[in-house]
């Protein structure tokens, strides 16, 4: 008989991927991903706790299974990720739902098969989560179920502690790999087929800086990268932007296979709130970064994240945020509300931004950004762009994909085109989503 698994993702990219590593070890062990609770043997909660509302939906489908795993006790309920990496937070859990059979931390991510191992053979796990982050752990294989796009990491951990941010609390000191495991895998996804590698890690820009090897740095890295033959892109997420150097800058411009697409966190547009985030630049630092990419990428996009109602922010704080956000001239801008995170500095900041106001801010920018991307997606009309075909969308009944400045184009097609780069002459677009036809050759 098969055995099903189901994992349940929140968060970033980077538990995507780790998602990944666990479909790994589960596919191993005889496993078949499903999407029915009630068919799967094994249903893990990969979690996130940069955000509430994040921990809130973990905490209500976890609560949900208990009607359940009591109609079927043999079901393995087991929960990992950065929520259950904070401090007592695994034994929190264990106790609100004594069903869940495993409880396991970020530092131990790679180690989850051997849990369900000891799980299976009737001895009791419980929770796992271990205190301090050890030593980069390489070949936990992925299953991997982003086509044509492969998430490879190339660090962990995140040493900036901006004082909003949980990360380094629940990922650790940054540890970087080595430029021969990354390479490696590089190579073996473009032989598999893969068109895109998006390289991960809380702050790319500083990959190398824990290794005691001067050719070794973000730079050095795609330079390498960019020399493995193939027909492929490269993309990267996050950069901070206090590490983002010319050097860097001229060499994503040099490399062909390297998008000229630059997602560059600002968070806010007031250097007195950036000092108060732990940011480590200034509003000036920021638009001098933008100008040497302007200098050697013109066309370059840049895309931001951009935080509101941060504690102490005022209304000329928030001005300074719209100001930044017109002189930059963003592709596209994540926005969220600063919500309060248990154990960083800013919870315990005077002058908290009351609800109301957060809203007020949250909608006035967004209504801002939304109207510059609606601006710049009608420069699109009538160009031709090279799109990278990632999936179908029965409902549109098109093709879809991202050009190299990550922008979603649809197009209609007769055959399946999923995993092939294709150009298509834009015809009209709707606020960020662009639509075209395939120029034949």
């Amino acid at each position: 008989m098969e055995k099903y698994y189901k994992i349940v993702t929140y968060g970033c990219q980077m538990n995507i991927h780790e998602s990944e590593k666990l479909a790994g070890q589960l596919s191993q062990r005889g496993y078949v991903s499903c999407d029915d609770d009630n068919l799967a043997d094994v249903i893990v909660f990969n979690t996130c706790c940069v955000r509430e509302n994040a921990e809130q939906h973990a905490y209500g489908n976890i609560g949900a299974l208990k009607k359940l795993k009591k109609s079927k006790p043999s079901l393995i309920i087991a929960v990992g990720g950065c929520m259950t990496q904070q401090k007592g937070a695994g034994d929190k859990l264990k106790k609100t739902f004594p069903f869940i059979d495993i409880v396991f931390g970020t530092f131990n991510l790679s180690s989850f098969g051997e849990m369900l191992d000891k799980k299976l053979s009737g001895k009791k796990v419980g929770v796992q989560v271990l205190e301090k982050e050890g030593k980069i752990v390489e070949g936990i294989k992925p299953l991997r179920t982003s086509f044509p796009n492969a998430w490879i990491n190339i660090s962990y951990g995140c040493n900036n502690f901006c004082s909003y941010c949980i990360v380094p609390y629940v990922r650790g000191r940054e540890r970087s790999r080595k430029m021969e495991d990354i390479l490696n895998e590089v190579k073996l996804c473009i032989e598999n087929g893969y068109k895109e590698i998006t390289l991960l890690g809380q702050n790319v820009n500083s990959y190398g800086n824990d290794i005691d090897d001067k050719d070794v740095n973000f730079a050095k890295l795609l330079e390498k990268i960019n020399e493995i033959e193939g027909d492929y892109r490269i993309r990267f997420m996050s950069s901070h932007p206090k590490d983002l150097t010319e050097e860097l800058v001229k060499v994503i411009a040099k490399c062909k296979n390297v998008c000229n697409y630059i997602h560059l966190p600002i968070q806010s547009g007031s250097t007195k709130i950036l000092s108060d985030m732990n940011r480590k630049y200034t509003r000036e630092d920021y638009l001098e970064k933008v100008k040497i990419i302007r200098k050697y990428m013109p066309d370059a996009t840049i895309s931001t994240d951009i935080m509101v109602g941060f504690p102490g922010e005022t209304e000329e704080d928030f001005l300074d945020t719209l100001d930044i956000c017109e002189k930059v001239g963003f592709s596209n801008a994540f926005t969220f509300v600063y919500s309060i995170r248990s154990g960083t500095p800013a919870e315990v900041m005077e002058n908290q931004i009351s609800d109301d106001v957060k809203k007020d801010r949250i909608m006035r920018l967004v209504e801002f950004q939304n109207n510059k991307t609606r601006e710049l997606s009608k420069t699109y009309i009538g160009k031709t762009v090279k799109i990278l075909c990632e999936d179908y969308d029965k409902k549109r009944e098109c093709y879809l994909g991202r050009d190299e400045y990550g922008r979603m184009g649809y197009f209609k097609s007769n055959c399946n085109l999923i995993g092939k780069f294709v150009d298509i002459k834009i015809t009209s677009v709707n606020g960020i989503s662009l639509y075209g036809d395939i120029v034949k050759n």
